[in-house]
Formats: C-alpha cells, structure tokens, sequence
C-alpha cells in the first residue's frame, strides 16, 4: 500500500508542477508578444511622421484592421507601447524565447544599478503586474516593488494592495527595514497558477472563455439568458453582438452584461443589469461605457452608442434609458419606436424574477 501511495503522490506532483510551468510559460508568452507589438508600434512611429497626431492615428488604424484579434482596442495597444518603453531590458528574453531576429539588440539602455534578473521577473510577474509597475514614474519605487513581488510571489491584488498602502515610502520610514519587509511576506497574498489563468489577459490570449460563473450570480445569469433572447424575440433590429462584454483600462476591468447592434438605429445597445435598486451611481457607470464605445468602437457611420440600465427587485422595476448624445430628432424617434417600451420590458423583469425566485 505504501508505494501504491508513493505512486499516486509522484503522479499528482508532476501533474501540479508541469501545469504549473505551463500556466506561467503562457503567461510570460503573453507579456513578451504585448512587448513586441509595443516594440513594432514605436519603431515604426519612429520612422515616421512627427506630427502630435501621427501615434493615435497609428494606433486607430492598426486597431480597425486587428479587430479578428482579441485585445488589440486602441487602450491595449497604447499600454503595449508603454510596456515596450518602460522595460527595454526585456529585448534579449524576446529575442531568445520568440526567435525574433529583427528586433534591435542595440536599444536595451537601463539603470543597470536597478536592474531586477529579468529571468526572474517574467516568472513571477504576469501581464497584469507589469501594467502596475509602468504606473510607477520613480525607477527606486518600480524596483522594490519588482523585488517584493519577486520575493513573496505577491498576486497582483496583493501588489495593489502594498501600492496603495504606501509600503515603499512606510519602508523607507522605518528604523528596521528589513523587520518590516519580513512582516509583510508573512501577511500577504500568493499569487498561485490558477489565479494566472484567470487574469483576463491570458483568457483572452488563449482563446479560453469568460465563462460567466466568473463575474455573476446565477438570478442574474438567468435574467440574462432569458433578456437575450426577449430582445432577439422582438425581431424589431437587435442583433446579438457580446455577452459579459470585457473593458480595460489600466488593469481596471469592467464588464457590460449585454451588447447588441440594432440594424435600424444603427448603433450599439449597451445594457446593464442589477438586481436591485436603481442608484445614481449606475448613471455614471453607464457613461462610462458609452464614452467607451464612443472612442474605441463605434464607426464613423454608426450613431451614438445607447445604454439600457435594468433594475430590480421583487418590489419594484425601474427601466432608466441613458440617452446621451442622441441630440438627432429623427434618431430620438427612432429609438423610441424601436427599443422596447418601458412597460414591456418592466413586465418582462417583473415576470422572470417571478419566475425564478418561487
């Protein structure tokens, strides 16, 4: 019996440390490839025009003819870019791994006197983290908390959390240094391989799905199946487009439950679900995905984007349509004629949660 134990435990070893290095072997694939198109995008802004516009109309440009790739919205490729600027050390682990051989070997000038092992912080950094570190100006602070990460193998909630607590300046501060910094690695929050493989970057350079266990309960991922298909249903120009829609900005990601195109406004309908009461602050959140979608994905022919904010509860329904921007008379009516009716859609919520909650 003891090496039929000893069998099973080298088995489940191996599986854990192979899936291991394979999650962190994606997941310092993804950061090199985002160094490249960063890499790519300078070079050629470099060689090219020097107008202040030149960048962005670079990077809305290569963004219209990369839409089949996930990831490439003009935010990403702009942090891309920042990336590649902020850690050029990473040129020689590109060339290496990738066997890319037109990358410049020439344009790798760091302050060597803070310089982490690169080895050792593509290991134990995701994407995620270097987008926190490029949000640091000062070299003395991105390099401690490089160290630190390295060190305690912080997750990347665990680096925002030392960021946010000013634990480099608390550090600097303290008479005994070296306690302090003991103190926080026995506090702190590991970062694990299946922490890694769902970071949104990796899921969505992988090809693996959101699945929307992630992010919702199941009332509310019931509500959304059946609101779907209620809209589709109506046959009056929904056209389905995304389910949990993904935004990134600056490592903040935000989700948006539904987006459909309607073919006769020509717009996109953003809609947002609660299952409570309505807030004021669901206005600015949904302002925020317009403003989004405005600027990052709209087309020049398509009309301002609309939101649709649901709430409720078993008590009440209220309906709030944000309609920013629709300043057009003809495209007010329009959106009244084609979106459903307050009414409808409150009896629709009224009826689910009914429904789901006997």
């Amino acid at each position: 019996m003891s090496s039929l134990n000893t069998l099973v435990n080298n088995i489940d070893a191996a599986h854990n440390n192979i899936q291991s290095d394979v999650i962190r072997s994606v997941s310092s694939g993804l950061t090199l490839r985002n160094w490249v198109i960063g890499y790519y995008i300078v070079e050629y802004e470099q060689n090219g025009s020097d107008s202040s516009n030149y960048g962005d109309k670079i990077i809305s440009t290569i963004t219209s003819k990369l839409k089949h790739i996930k990831g490439m919205s003009s935010t990403n490729l702009k942090l891309y870019r920042q990336f590649y600027l902020n850690y050029k050390q990473l040129t020689q682990a590109v060339t290496q791994r990738l066997k890319i051989s037109n990358i410049k070997i020439g344009q790798t000038v760091t302050d060597q006197s803070l310089k982490v092992p690169v080895d050792k912080l593509l290991r134990n950094s995701t994407f995620s983290h270097f987008v926190e570190f490029i949000k640091l100006d000062d070299k003395s602070k991105r390099a401690f908390y490089e160290v630190e990460t390295i060190k305690g193998n912080w997750s990347v909630r665990e680096l925002k959390r030392q960021i946010d607590s000013q634990t480099f300046e608390r550090v600097g501060l303290s008479l005994s240094k070296k306690q302090m910094i003991e103190s926080l690695q026995n506090t702190s929050e590991n970062l694990i391989p299946q922490q890694i493989i769902k970071d949104p970057y990796i899921l969505e350079f992988t090809g693996l799905e959101q699945k929307v266990k992630y992010s919702e309960n199941d009332l509310e991922a019931s509500l959304l199946n059946h609101l779907q298909d209620f809209l589709l249903e109506l046959g009056n120009g929904f056209c389905f487009e995304a389910r949990q829609k993904r935004i990134s900005i600056d490592n903040e990601h935000d989700k948006i439950d539904l987006v459909f195109y309607h073919r006769i406004l020509k717009c996109h309908i953003l809609i947002d679900l609660k299952i409570r009461e309505f807030s004021h602050t669901d206005v600015g959140q949904m302002n925020f995905y317009l403003n989004y979608y405005k600027n990052e994905i709209v087309s020049k022919d398509d009309n301002p984007p609309v939101g649709l904010i649901l709430c409720a509860n078993k008590n009440n329904t209220k309906v709030e349509y944000a309609t920013a921007g629709l300043d057009n008379n003809l495209f007010v009516s329009k959106y009244k004629i084609n979106l459903p009716s307050q009414k409808q859609i409150e009896k629709f919520i009224e009826d689910e949660l009914e429904d789901l909650t006997r």
